[in-house]
């Protein structure tokens, strides 16, 4: 998985929009092979974006858990500990 892309998922606070977007954004750049793409394919590049975090916020709407909610600053910290 692209490093860049975090679990978005059973947080408290709820992912945002732009969160899901950079997730989407990161993922298009990554299949594409395009940081940014040319004006030729931009039109797809963002129609592609759109439509995955279109799904995303669907897809993070319908799961379901019984886990608690994780807290941002508390994953933060162990991701940063493992980086160490």
């Amino acid at each position: 998985m692209c490093r860049n892309i975090k679990a978005l998922f059973n947080f408290e606070p709820p992912a945002t929009e732009e969160e899901i977007r950079q997730a989407a954004l990161q993922f298009v750049r990554k299949v594409s092979g395009y940081n940014k793409p040319s004006q030729a394919n931009e039109a797809a590049f963002n129609a592609a974006v759109a439509e995955i975090a279109a799904i995303t916020s669907t897809l993070l709407d319908s799961l379901e858990t019984h886990a608690s909610p994780k807290n941002r600053e508390e994953e933060a910290a162990k991701a940063r500990a493992r980086r160490a």
